[in-house]
């Protein structure tokens, strides 16, 4: 009775042996003779068929360490030194914030600060997927209950000179619905190099509800972007969403620039 599921297996097994092996000797031919890098460490990649980085690079990539602050998502110093259920740092305590809930995969830095910055500058688009995968992993908690995904927009003239947008890209991946309900309506410097004190002016009123939006009122909602610096860009499009209805913003990032415990 068991012999034709036998052969089945056998079968299966036999078939993908075949592509394995080809896909071995691709990897050695491609090693070889173009000796591609990796897009984070620069060392030659083993197997370049499965991506631009290496194994070695993302299994660096290290979670943020709990406790985590329920509201910026910054590591907190102790668990004696919080209050529970609800977790906050001082200086969101201190605040009143937009952004209800923000996560990140990591932090800014290391493997995790060169794979965002090959997505996002070099072009390889291809990392949106496993970075995707990995915000949805350890972010579970903040797409669990959410309606939908917004990737925070580029300002078209931004977006037409890069030729995408990465936090469109990453938004595909998360497995929520993405729904694009914000435009930039002003074009701002790039926040890189800006002082904190200037980031939240940069783009202040930068964002806006579109047509999108009102589907959304009483919702709850998932920001989507690559880094969360000082949180002001996440700020600012979850003011526009808020005046547009929606009950709830979190925040699901790449990265996070992790500020010391305090």
């Amino acid at each position: 009775m068991r012999q034709p599921a036998v052969r089945s297996l056998g079968s299966a097994v036999r078939s993908r042996l075949p592509i394995a092996a080809c896909r071995l000797t691709l990897d050695a031919l491609i090693s070889v003779v173009l000796a591609p890098a990796c897009a984070a460490c620069q060392e030659t990649l083993d197997h370049p068929t499965r991506g631009p980085v290496c194994r070695r690079c993302w299994d660096a990539i290290l979670p943020l360490t709990p406790p985590l602050c329920d509201c910026c998502g910054d590591p907190l110093p102790t668990w004696r030194a919080i209050s529970l259920p609800l977790a906050r740092c001082p200086r969101c305590r201190r605040g009143r914030r937009l952004v209800d809930r923000t996560r990140a995969i990591g932090a800014y830095d290391g493997a995790l600060r060169a794979v965002v910055q090959a997505l996002k500058y070099e072009g390889r688009r291809s990392l949106a997927r496993p970075l995707g995968t990995l915000m949805r992993q350890r972010g579970a908690d903040i797409l669990d209950g959410a309606l939908c995904a917004i990737p925070v927009p580029l300002h078209p003239s931004r977006r037409r000179r890069r030729g995408f947008n990465q936090a469109a890209d990453l938004a595909r991946y998360v497995e929520i619905p993405v729904v694009p309900a914000l435009r930039r309506i002003r074009a701002t410097p790039t926040q890189t190099g800006l002082p904190a004190a200037r980031r939240h002016g940069n783009v202040r009123d930068a964002f806006a509800a579109n047509g999108e939006a009102r589907s959304l009122s009483g919702a709850i909602v998932v920001l989507i972007d690559d880094v969360s610096t000082t949180g002001a860009t996440l700020e600012a499009c979850a003011r526009a969403l808020k005046q547009a209805g929606v009950t709830e913003v979190r925040a699901l990032t790449a990265a996070r620039v992790v500020t010391s415990p305090r």
